[in-house]
């Protein structure tokens, strides 16, 4: 087994932290002298121009004044395919770029220098493509395992979450580009997106969903952020008063640009009056049929677009003229607009550096985060890593040999290139082994196993050595329909946690022709393994790895690269497990409107199953290593509202390898029921064989607070407080404590 390189040994130093404590939304009212300046120029005209779109992607802009138009992306993992002005494809662009492993692969790494790395691409390749803001990152929680968006998102956990997407937010704004953090808030499932009404309780809110965007706003100093389409309690999110202006304009001092998602504004009043900033997207209906009838007919929609009939258009300029009391509210729009704008060099002849597109260091980035991001779940007598001395290899599944990157819904990355698991094997290993390759199963709406494939997938197993299977779930083509059968996709959620496509049935019998079979899967999220998890020797969770996927998958199943990912969320046993359909509110209680109620309140993913005793499949946190590390020293040094812990981590195994220290709290003693435990503290550590290191972390504050729902504040009561190490959160290996 080869060890692993100093490049992969070596966390990089480009990661940018901000300050503890510094709220990094000041630096984006620098211009405001030259910004008020600008908009007393304007005409009340040319204000309310600026608060919607005027194409797919673009918006405002006024020529007399020197303002351009704001060019945005879609963007969580690659920037999106070029769509023009009128949501079609453009000939000829030069949008085949870097197409990246998806934010669940990037969380598993649990490693934030990558994160800035990652959002170093995407802004690097943004501003190439002439786009100004990119719509990401996407962090709501992963609450539910059949939500279809789970793989845009990164965890179940707000503090895992937290410090993976200030990086990423750094990353891209350092290239002079504004990121979108998105779906502000609640967005946790994609079936009734638009029509959902959430409510969930104070507590919950606060301490679950919205740590990451607090995280993202005050140190990842992020421009903008995106509404979602649901309500929550009773008023779209998007013009949500209590989330858009009390907390995160008013507590969290965000001094950016609230973009509503496509299509997520209902009301000119609400959208007006409660923080919507810049009104995106309609209905592609509407929208085609407007186009249709200004071309046909000559009439108003051909100098009145459909554009002008957004909620901050021409009604929200009607509304404004009736009532002067709106005008300040405007322009608090307009000026946020423009110190994003500014904030992205957009402004008074400033020179934007070109970008660099698909480069080799992109390539490597992807390839790097897709290495560190595979989990290996389970390896029964060191099955894992393969041997290159093996004579023949069957590799079966459709996953070997589909491509991923133009799936998902918006999504979607047109990759200059996709490498294959089927292929990176072959690259591997190149023509000194005998592979093979049957498909056996058919990604189709039935659902149902082939016999005939299944018999050809058999014959294959029992030909060869080792079997490597790549099957999982898939995402679909054409998000607006079922035909490709969509299992992570924007605008579905699944229906149900199974293996699709009858692959149950035919892992069980490629495992009984050959039990020397290793399962590869890849996915967005939790699936059910239980069908066959105790007959196979080897596990690797690769979720949608990126253009370099194949490669990495290679790497880890050979031993170039020593697996290093952990689970950024938990795999239950099965659905019922899951706290979202255990207590019965999921999917939502029919009705008009539908209703969804939070019942699972705080104990989301493993809050749930450690509080609760419920096994889970895999626990969070859970990633193995084909080397040891030994945990020993464990201190906690107490301060008066913080506590500091160290400990030395020995890898005493025979392979370079990287563990992930993962420090958990307990309360021991609390007014309010809590978690059993809750992560506040991580590090990746690199070790080589026999190498130690003294691992010190900082637990401040908030990592023993609880939110006080009748104080309406975040409360640190004094007492004893448990403090775990582990290396997941099932396998705690030092207990410690302090008393604050």
């Amino acid at each position: 087994m080869t060890s692993l390189s100093t490049a992969q040994t070596k966390p990089s130093t480009s990661a940018k932290t901000s300050p503890a404590g510094q709220n990094r939304q000041a630096a984006l009212t620098v211009n405001d002298a030259k910004i008020n300046a600008l908009i007393k120029k304007m005409t009340l005209e040319e204000k309310v121009a600026m608060l919607h779109a005027n194409s797919a992607f673009a918006a405002g802009g006024i020529k007399r004044l020197g303002i351009p138009e704001i060019m945005t992306s879609d963007g969580p993992h690659g920037v999106r395919p070029e769509q023009g002005r009128d949501w079609k494809g453009v000939k000829g662009a030069n949008d085949a770029g870097s197409y990246m492993p998806t934010n669940n692969t990037l969380a598993s790494t649990w490693n934030p220098t990558l994160g800035y790395a990652y959002g170093t691409v995407l802004g690097s390749e943004a501003r190439f493509r002439g786009k100004d803001i990119i719509l990401g990152p996407g962090i709501n929680i992963v609450r539910a395992p059949l939500n279809g968006r789970n793989f845009e998102y990164m965890s179940e956990d707000p503090y895992l979450i937290s410090k993976m997407v200030v990086g990423y937010i750094r990353g891209v704004q350092d290239q002079g580009v504004s990121a979108s953090v998105k779906h502000y808030a609640a967005n946790n499932q994609e079936e009734h997106r638009n029509d959902i009404d959430v409510e969930m309780s104070e507590r919950a809110l606060r301490e679950i969903y919205l740590p990451g965007f607090k995280a993202a706003v005050q140190q990842g100093g992020a421009h903008t952020l995106m509404g979602s389409y649901n309500k929550f309690r009773g008023q779209y999110a998007t013009e949500n008063a209590y989330l858009m202006n009390t907390i995160l304009k008013g507590e969290w001092g965000f001094q950016g640009l609230v973009i509503s998602d496509w299509g997520s504004v209902h009301n000119t009043q609400d959208a007006l009056r409660n923080g919507t900033d810049l009104e995106m997207g309609t209905d592609l209906a509407l929208m085609y049929k407007s186009v249709d009838q200004s071309a046909a007919t000559g009439g108003p929609s051909a100098s009145r677009t459909i554009y002008d009939q957004f909620y901050l258009a021409d009604a929200a300029l009607e509304a404004i003229k009736k009532d002067k009391t709106l005008e300040p509210l405007l322009d608090d729009k307009v000026r946020r607009i423009l110190r994003v704008m500014y904030a992205t060099n957009m402004m008074d002849g400033a020179k934007r550096q070109p970008g660099a597109y698909n480069t080799k260091e992109h390539q490597a980035t992807a390839l790097k985060v897709a290495e560190e991001g595979i989990v290996l779940l389970k390896n029964e007598g060191n099955m894992l890593p393969l041997k290159k001395t093996v004579k023949s290899i069957a590799v079966i599944g459709h996953n070997a040999t589909r491509e991923n990157s133009l799936g998902g819904g918006s999504a979607q990355v047109k990759a200059k290139y996709e490498i294959t698991p089927l292929q990176g094997l072959k690259n591997e290993l190149g023509d000194k082994v005998n592979i093979t390759y049957a498909q056996g199963y058919k990604i189709a709406r039935d659902q149902k196993a082939d016999p005939q494939m299944i018999a050809e997938a058999v014959a294959a197993a029992k030909a060869a050595d080792v079997v490597v299977y790549v099957g999982g779930s898939t995402h679909g083509y054409d998000y607006t329909k079922w035909s490709d059968n969509a299992y992570d996709a924007e605008g579905f959620d699944k229906p149900d946690m199974k293996m699709p496509f009858g692959q149950d049935e035919l892992i069980q019998a490629v495992l009984k022709a050959n039990p020397n079979t290793v399962v590869v899967l890849m996915g967005g999220g939790p699936i059910d393994v239980s069908a066959w998890a105790g007959q196979t020797k080897g596990i690797v969770e690769a979720w949608y790895p990126g253009m370099e996927g194949g490669n990495a998958i290679a790497h880890v199943l050979f031993g170039d690269v020593n697996p290093s990912g952990k689970l950024p969320f938990t795999f239950p046993v099965k659905l019922e497990d899951s706290p979202a359909h255990k207590l019965g509110e999921y999917p939502s209680t029919p009705g008009n409107p539908l209703k969804q109620t939070y019942k699972d309140d705080i104990f989301v993913g493993y809050r749930y199953y450690d509080t609760y005793n419920v096994a889970p499949q895999f626990a969070f946190g859970h990633g193995l290593s084909y080397t040891t590390f030994k945990y020993s020293g464990l201190s906690v040094t107490p301060g008066s509202k913080s506590a500091t812990v160290k400990l030395t981590v020995t890898n005493d195994g025979k392979t370079a390898g990287a563990e992930v220290v993962q420090v958990y709290v307990k309360d021991e003693k609390a007014s309010v029921k809590r978690p059993e435990k809750e992560l506040k503290g991580f590090e990746k550590v690199f070790l080589k064989p026999g190498e130690s290191k003294v691992v010190t972390l900082t637990l401040d504050q908030n990592a023993f607070q609880y939110y006080d729902e009748g104080k309406k504040q975040w409360v640190l009561e004094p007492g004893k407080f448990d403090v775990l190490v582990g290396s997941s959160s099932r396998d705690i290996r030092l207990t410690g404590n302090v008393t604050l």
